[in-house]
């Protein structure tokens, strides 16, 4: 007997037998076809042809179903029910489909989402849990109309808006100011009593408490300071936190540092974090805290974790899951034919803290980016290996495109990041010079955007400094002059409680040296409460920062506490995204914002009052997905005894990839948890779960174009189609 077989025997608990009822009661129609068929494949007929009744005067959704044309011109067109009978339609369809679920160790999962319900209603059996039958009954309301969605007016959102703090809030620079101060106590201690030694930052002539603390207030200005103070084991952390930390919270983290997950807070992003807050800034931080704070799910799945993005598993001399030819080592990451990612051999290599959402938590696995930054300096052949790695670029015919990332861009030194640039200059002449010899057709892509990646914004303002933004407006002079024209900071905020007066003059510096800074938030389960992103994104208009992509959490049980669901991203883009849309007449004047990025803020201030909108909302809602790339088109085809739902994904066909795509079949993957257990999360994070009404329906997601700043600009040239460092065979 199999598995499945066996689960069919398996008693349903009391709480699914009333939802059970609860569902048959408020569709008889429904109960009739559950009591009345003979067996399985006569529930499904029955489904079947009432779904279709549905939706066969609405030739929109019928040729959605069938998938007929593109996602994005269809999706609008479908009525709320529509959507439901879809689902209903995609259940049927892929029954019987089994699925890796790498949320509990790959294990084989079957999708029969009727079957499942039959054996329940005529036998009480089937195993199925709670949130599963609380997905079915929204699934059916919506499907027989008795629920409708409601967009939410402006005047809800804002208020949804005003809960969530700004970290340049007067009162909570002041609350700040006190969590400073009791770390700076504490350093002093971990000075004085010999447990913390450090060759730069020491006590000289300073005999009084008040002159050491005066020292260290200074000392609190370089970054260098909090990279040897941060926080490296759960107990120092803790103590910095005023021992505000929980029993339970403890435990967990002393069992992340038992099993090797690095341990890494340095005192700036501690003082972010709340200690025993007043009532108004009550749960203000919890995005942020989530961020630093390991979950007893990645503890025990660290060590089993793997690369999300099927780019990332590379071999030498290989083709990457892409079809991309790299170079040897692991400097190029390479998705799509235009971009590629750089990683140098520097403390690059490295971040200034270690986000639990990270998209590469299997390297730390291996002890690679384990905040050894002395053992990331660079090494003997690495100026060799930097020409090596801009020949992959020089030589490209379709790369126009370098992000500078790591790790951190900013991670790298002053001399290691200027080296770095010149060498992409000095790159980008040479593929512009030899285009010279190319004719019309047969010409190379040349270099059009550089790009860095930091979150050191958030983790690290004081690394920016006069010193650095010098070196960028450098290499943003001179790369001007030969054809680049993008030049962008490509950043990481989380919430608006990451903004600090530091922040502030950090972001400023970089905008005066002449680099547009955009930001890339991901979507966490504290995140996505309502209005904690819209107040981001109005938060960053304010500094002149741009909204770029609003990622869904990657990964699997590792990321279990952090996941939101799709449905919650595409809520959040069409019930609260959707008041900061810029009229058409106003797209180019942000655009003005690449050739002005000093006067951002003025310009994206100016054009949220013309347009009046309470923020711009040019980022896109997305997830980044194995071998895919970057989509939102997705279909719910399943779902899972647990209530998970089933995804099912298309790329955006919007874009410029690989041919290799075209012989990649649809991305399958399997949520790690029930709506129903987002929503408990988001109440016990304080929220009221009735705000998210509509959340059960969207069950189809669509990929939003690109806001038009983010576009390429046009080479002026007709470039070849003849694509290098590609191989579609292994």
């Amino acid at each position: 007997m199999t598995a499945s077989e066996q689960l069919f025997n398996v008693a349903i608990g009391a709480k699914s037998h009333r939802l059970l009822h609860q569902l048959l009661d408020e569709n008889p129609r429904l109960h009739d076809i559950l009591t009345n068929a003979s067996d399985l494949e006569g529930v499904l007929h029955e489904l079947k042809s009432w779904a279709l009744s549905e939706i066969e005067g609405n030739p929109w959704a019928v040729q959605y179903y069938r998938r007929e044309t593109g996602w994005r011109e269809l999706y609008y067109h479908l009525q709320w029910n529509e959507i439901a009978a879809i689902r209903i339609l995609d259940y049927i369809d892929n029954t019987g489909r089994c699925f890796e679920n790498q949320n509990i160790g790959n294990e084989i999962t079957n999708s029969h989402p009727f079957e499942i319900l039959y054996m329940a209603s005529s036998r009480g059996t089937g195993g199925a849990r709670p949130d599963y039958f609380t997905d079915m009954i929204e699934l059916f309301r919506q499907f027989t109309g008795r629920s409708h969605r409601t967009i939410p007016d402006r005047n809800l959102l804002e208020t949804w808006m005003e809960r969530h703090l700004s970290g340049l809030d007067p009162r909570v620079i002041a609350m700040r100011k006190d969590n400073r101060e009791r770390i700076i106590h504490v350093i002093i201690d971990l000075i004085d009593c010999g447990e913390k030694k450090d060759s730069r930052y020491f006590f000289t002539h300073e005999k009084d408490r008040s002159a050491k603390f005066r020292t260290v207030e200074k000392w609190w200005r370089e970054s260098l300071f909090h990279l040897r103070f941060a926080a490296r084991t759960p107990q120092t952390l803790n103590r910095m936190l005023g021992d505000s930390l929980s029993l339970e919270k403890l435990e967990v983290l002393e069992k992340a540092k038992a099993a090797g997950i690095p341990f890494f807070v340095n005192p700036h992003y501690v003082s972010l974090l709340n200690v025993r807050a007043p009532a108004f800034a009550i749960a203000s931080d919890l995005a942020i805290r989530d961020y630093v704070l390991y979950s007893s799910q990645l503890v025990e799945a660290f060590g089993s974790i793997v690369a999300w993005e099927k780019e990332d598993k590379i071999e030498d001399g290989k083709p990457n899951a892409a079809g991309w030819l790299l170079p040897t080592g692991a400097n190029v990451h390479r998705r799509y034919p235009d971009s590629a990612i750089l990683i140098p051999n520097t403390k690059g290599r490295a971040c200034g803290g270690l986000c639990t959402a990270c998209q590469r938590m299997y390297n730390f696995q291996k002890g690679r980016q384990n905040f050894d930054f002395e053992a990331l300096s660079p090494q003997k052949g690495w100026r060799a290996k930097l020409q090596e790695l801009m020949a992959y670029f020089e030589n490209d015919s379709y790369l126009r495109d370098i992000l500078i990332t790591g790790g951190d861009a900013f991670m790298s030194t002053d001399k290691s990041l200027k080296r770095i640039l010149d060498a992409v200059y000095d790159m980008a002449v040479r593929k512009r010079e030899k285009n010279r010899d190319r004719a019309d057709g047969d010409k190379y892509a040349e270099m059009t955007r550089v790009r860095l990646a930091t979150r050191l914004l958030s983790y690290l303002p004081q690394r920016v400094t006069p010193a650095l933004s010098e070196i960028l407006l450098e290499f943003k002079l001179k790369a001007s002059q030969i054809g680049i024209s993008q030049f962008h900071i490509q950043t990481h905020f989380e919430s608006a409680m990451e903004f600090t007066p530091e922040t502030r003059d950090a972001i400023r510096m970089l905008q005066n040296a002449g680099w547009v800074i955009v930001n890339q938030h991901v979507f966490t389960t504290a995140s996505s409460r309502r209005g904690h992103t819209a107040r981001l994104r109005q938060v960053m208009a304010e500094q002149g920062v741009i909204p770029y992509y609003t990622f869904s959490v990657k990964g699997f049980k590792e990321n279990h506490q952090l996941f939101s669901t799709a449905s919650r991203i595409m809520q959040e883009m069409q019930e609260e995204k959707c008041f900061g849309a810029i009229p058409e007449q106003f797209v180019d004047r942000m655009s003005d914002i690449r050739e002005r990025p000093g006067d951002a803020p003025a310009i994206i201030q100016a054009v949220m009052r013309e347009a009046g909108i309470p923020f711009p909302a040019t980022d896109r809602n997305i997830s980044n997905l194995p071998a895919l790339g970057k989509s939102l088109s997705f279909r719910v085809i399943g779902i899972t005894r647990h209530g998970e739902r089933i995804l099912e994904f298309e790329y955006d066909d919007s874009r410029k990839h690989s041919p290799i795509i075209r012989q990649k079949d649809p991305c399958v993957f399997i949520e790690s948890k029930s709506i129903a257990e987002y929503l408990h999360q988001i109440e016990e994070m304080g929220d009221d779960s009735s705000e998210y009404t509509d959340l059960y329906g969207y069950s189809i997601g669509i990929t939003e174009p690109r806001f038009p700043l983010f576009e390429y600009p046009d080479f002026g040239f007709d470039t070849t189609r003849t694509m290098t460092n590609l191989s579609l065979t292994e």
